[in-house]
């Protein structure tokens, strides 16, 4: 299951403040420490959004293959010791030639200081196969897809936003990112461009993105907790879209207490999950 939870800041080291952007500097002699299952990639880019939340794009392997919601798992090793291997959630798309994860850092913690202390062009690994339920394909047909979520449980919907085959699944693609600060709404430009630029030739679906930032009132139009706001029926007035079981299709992914309140509030509007084989209208993530 992905995860990574943050409670403090960590400084980012030699940060560019221009951009935000890790500087290059010698590739570690390493080797990988389970070449049966994992491949050596480079770091490609990196970006602060705060000094507790940063983006990474690594190379891909050819034969690396995923589903928009996967999770990928990550090594990184230092100079004396093996790699260290974190579940992650792919936050690029499955055409693009890298891969990309949005993290956030735990104070302390030994995978969080190494992926902080990364530059461009140093060595990671990413085992072979992807994993996850969190898929579209999982969930029954739908007209709208609502995808809730809090902090960096935004890294997979950002895979299926820019999944030019989920535009063609969908008439509306709701996004819902809740933060406490407007700083860490990451990727609200992306967004924001995606909704007037969609991916693919044909796309079907308008993408609805609405952020949320629950501390610093005024700076969001909405600015409860994602299961107020479901419950007052703000998220489908501000969409502009009904959020009923006939037609829509519900994914959330973030805080494991909005994750548990969702799941008992759509189950009083009769949402399902998926049970034996019979496709469900809604599906959750614990990402923390």
């Amino acid at each position: 299951m992905p995860s990574a939870a943050h409670t403090a800041l960590i400084s980012p080291p030699d940060v560019s403040p221009a951009a935000g952007r890790l500087a290059p500097r010698p590739k570690p002699e390493t080797t990988p420490s389970k070449a049966a299952k994992a491949t050596r990639q480079t770091v490609l880019w990196s970006y602060w959004w705060t000094p507790s939340l940063m983006s990474i794009r690594v190379t891909k392997h050819p034969a690396f293959r995923f589903t928009p919601g996967h999770y990928a798992r990550l090594g990184i090793a230092d100079p004396t010791s093996e790699a260290v291997f974190r579940p992650l959630s792919v936050a690029s798309a499955p055409a693009d030639s890298y891969l990309e994860f949005y993290c956030s850092l735990i104070p302390g913690g030994e995978f969080s200081g190494r992926l902080a202390s990364l530059r461009v062009g140093d060595l990671v690994e990413v085992e072979r196969a992807s994993f996850g339920f969190l898929t579209a394909e999982s969930l029954a047909p739908g007209t709208a897809l609502w995808l809730l979520a809090s902090g960096t449980g935004l890294a997979p919907f950002l895979a299926m936003v820019r999944d030019p085959g989920v535009w063609e699944t969908f008439d509306h693609l709701v996004v819902v990112h809740s933060v406490r600060h407007a700083a860490e709404l990451a990727y609200a430009d992306d967004l924001r461009r995606l909704a007037e630029n969609p991916p693919g030739a044909a796309p079907r679906a308008a993408l609805h993105y609405l952020p949320v930032v629950t501390r610093e009132p005024g700076t969001s139009t909405l600015s409860e907790r994602i299961p107020l706001l479901l419950t007052s029926g703000s998220l489908a007035s501000a969409a502009g879209v009904p959020l009923d079981p006939a037609h829509s299709r519900v994914m959330a992914c973030g805080n494991p207490d909005m994750t548990r309140e969702l799941r008992g509030l759509l189950s009083e509007r009769g949402f399902h999950t998926t049970r034996r084989g019979v496709r469900g209208q809604v599906a959750f993530e614990k990402y923390w």
